[in-house]
């Protein structure tokens, strides 16, 4: 029993080791690790990302006149959604291979576990930034969202609109979002540099609260619609942000490398560690058996 005790402490001891070990790599690498590229010297950004963020315009009108085209085709003004209900924008493009997906997911697993009803309580407006993006893949991304959020009596509430560049820009600069236009892989100009926010807006058409990032609190949504429905502004937030921006023109690289070596590193060292475990293991119960054997011929 002394012997067993002592093959179970080390093998707890090994495993709190390599969780300690292993947790550092882990944490070091963004999940989301291709959002950001190019040379970064100390706190510097990439030069590219100097001309990209979120100000904060709390209290600013959006242009309720902009015209855009719903996901159904339909011709449609920005301040259709608003006058009854505040609503819920967020500025992305139907294209994005990152950050804009991420964005959504984290929108629609919030509003999930928010006890308010979109097209009732609040609606949901997506703007994209890119205008070659079609009405057919405004609905695309209707259609995967709405079933993601797994509500369909709720379709009324969630509207993907596109847009010219004159729409497009009068929302993008009275929200504070800055973004460029970048290369893709392919050299031509098919993506964009971006940071990732959501924003409140009240019932009159007015920026009330930001959300950056991709992870979005419930609580915080649920009373930022509750304090917008009754016009009321909030807060600035910290403005910490999480950056889309896929490739380099100047390495011709991308950044997503980097965090797969560590990833790979991080496998690698687990894989290592687990083996070693697994070994001692063995050899602790090698020894223990024959412990009581030695035991037995003695008696």
């Amino acid at each position: 029993m002394k012997n067993w005790r002592t093959i179970r402490g080390g093998w707890q001891a090994a495993t709190l080791c390599c969780a300690l070990l292993c947790a550092p790599t882990f944490a070091q690498v963004s999940s989301y690790g291709d959002k950001q590229t190019g040379d970064n010297a100390g706190d510097q950004l990439p030069q590219v990302l100097q001309r990209v963020g979120v100000a904060q315009r709390l209290n600013q009108p959006l242009p309720l006149d902009a015209a855009f085209v719903d996901e159904t085709g339909k011709a449609v003004k920005l301040g259709d959604y608003f006058g009854k209900h505040p609503a819920i924008v967020s500025l992305v493009y139907y294209t994005c291979p990152m950050l804009c997906s991420e964005e959504l997911d984290g929108l629609t697993g919030a509003l999930s576990m928010v006890h308010l009803t979109p097209g009732k309580d609040f609606d949901v407006v997506v703007i994209s930034i890119d205008p070659s993006d079609t009405p057919e893949q405004a609905a695309k991304k209707k259609a995967f969202y709405l079933k993601r959020y797994g509500r369909p009596e709720t379709a009324s509430g969630w509207h993907f609109l596109t847009g010219q560049r004159p729409a497009i820009d009068a929302a993008t600069n009275a929200i504070g979002f800055g973004y460029v236009r970048v290369p893709g892989p392919d050299g031509k100009l098919s993506q964009f540099a971006h940071a990732s926010s959501i924003e409140i807006a009240t019932t009159d058409g007015k920026i009330a609260q930001y959300y950056l990032g991709v992870e979005y609190s419930p609580k915080d949504m649920m009373l930022g619609l509750i304090e917008a429905s009754g016009n009321k502004i909030g807060s600035p937030v910290a403005n910490i942000l999480t950056y889309c921006y896929h490739y380099d023109p100047q390495t011709n690289k991308h950044s997503l490398i980097v965090a797969r070596v560590v990833q790979v590193g991080g496998m690698i060292t687990m894989a290592g560690l687990g083996g070693f475990i697994f070994l001692m293991f063995r050899r602790d119960l090698k020894l223990g058996r024959d412990h009581d054997l030695t035991k037995k011929e003695n008696g």
